[in-house]
């Protein structure tokens, strides 16, 4: 599958996944600051999501394999990776299964265990709009806001938006397919999957993503991880606490 990409800057090759119904473009400004530092920052729509492809299949092997194509297309033999919840898990079996392709990764707010699925609410109000032939984006706000109290999520949320024809708005994402496999969304690494490279695990700190009983879970994938967390930060981290993360992050990659 042909992954839908944006590059900035010139150096280190960067690649940052997006989270679950987010795409490459949520992460612009940081991208643009990363880029500043000396890294070739790729903001990789994973499929089914952005300007990538939509395939009913949908596994994170598949987003590991999407991943490998990505980087043999562009080249790239060795890369930094970071990845937010749903990309965190992608980085992480991409990991396990090509160690020699990774330079440095961090993976935010998401740990390697099975989460149930907890996106019924908002998938329900993103079907409605996809239903409803809207014409104003304020429209889609009103309709969302039936599912979603808070006007952070929607905002996020409606950067999926765009003209289908002239006059109706509607949804990069493919969720017919995402709704299918929302169990696969949850999933854990496999128990044998297993990294003995670095691993910066970055945690909001009003977040319940990643908890004090997963570490040990961690340790069983992982030789070499630490946790750092971001304080007052749920788990958009990178968008509530941006300059924050940003100096984090980067002291890692550069360490």
């Amino acid at each position: 599958m042909k992954l839908h990409s944006k590059v900035k800057g010139k150096g280190q090759s960067l690649i940052i996944l997006h989270g679950f119904l987010g795409m490459g473009d949520n992460w612009k400004t940081l991208a643009n600051s990363y880029a500043k530092e000396g890294f070739e920052v790729h903001l990789v729509d994973q499929r089914n999501h952005g300007r990538s492809p939509h395939d009913d299949a949908f596994s994170y092997d598949l987003l590991a394999e999407d991943l490998k194509q990505y980087l043999k297309e562009k080249d790239i033999g060795s890369t930094s990776i970071i990845g937010h919840s749903m990309g965190g898990k992608t980085a992480m079996r991409f990991a396990t299964l090509y160690p020699e392709q990774v330079d440095k990764l961090i993976i935010v707010d998401i740990a390697p265990k099975y989460y149930a699925p907890h996106h019924q609410q908002i998938l329900e109000g993103l079907t409605k709009i996809s239903e409803a032939k809207l014409t104003s984006r304020s429209d889609a706000d009103e309709l969302l806001s039936n599912y979603i109290s808070e006007k952070p999520i929607r905002q996020f949320l409606l950067k999926n938006l765009y003209w289908k024809t002239q006059d109706e708005l509607n949804l990069r994402l493919n969720l017919k397919a995402l709704k299918q496999n929302i169990e696969e969304v949850g999933k854990g690494l496999p128990q044998n999957a297993k990294y003995s490279g670095e691993i910066l695990f970055i945690k909001g700190g009003k977040s319940d993503y990643i908890t004090t009983s997963d570490e040990s879970d961690m340790g069983t994938h992982f030789d070499n991880f630490e946790i750092k967390s971001i304080e007052n930060a749920g788990h958009w981290i990178h968008a509530e606490k941006r300059e924050e993360f940003f100096g984090m992050s980067l002291k890692y990659l550069k360490s």
